[in-house]
């Protein structure tokens, strides 16, 4: 495996100090695409990229599907962003994390998630479901 582990992207941390980045439900256009178990993604990746992406399936095609939903607010101290849970249907899927990316801005990187082990779905649906939304769970977080 060489997904090296769930995280935040560094150059997302650098693009919110420089307001790339808008994740509100009115804002930027934020995908999700899925990556086999032979890809290089981790926190250093810096945008999209097809290279290990899972092959097209069902209504899984290249570059993911978008991300609706979206929802920041703040949890204590801790900036929080929540998403839908995402389904690919009628799917044949192997895969071993994704990449949530921001297509309004040039396909930036902004969060690499490690599933732990390979997930598969066989002409069904494939679904990412997304964890609570609290400071200590939430798919994206800021303390």
């Amino acid at each position: 495996m060489s997904i090296t582990t769930s995280a935040i992207t560094s150059s997302f941390k650098r693009e919110l100090l420089a307001g790339d980045h808008d994740i509100a439900a009115s804002g930027d256009t934020l995908k999700l695409t899925l990556y086999t178990d032979s890809s290089v993604i981790g926190p250093g990746l810096a945008s999209y990229t097809t290279s290990g992406e899972v092959g097209n399936s069902g209504d899984y095609t290249a570059g993911g599907k978008t991300l609706a939903g979206q929802t920041t607010s703040l949890s204590g101290t801790t900036a929080i962003a929540d998403f839908t849970d995402l389904s690919y249907l009628t799917a044949t899927i192997s895969a071993m994390g994704a990449l949530i990316y921001n297509s309004s801005k040039t396909n930036k990187s902004i969060a690499v998630l490690d599933f732990s082990t390979v997930k598969t779905s066989t002409a069904g649906t494939f679904t990412i479901q997304f964890p609570n939304y609290t400071d200590t769970l939430a798919i994206i977080r800021l303390a």
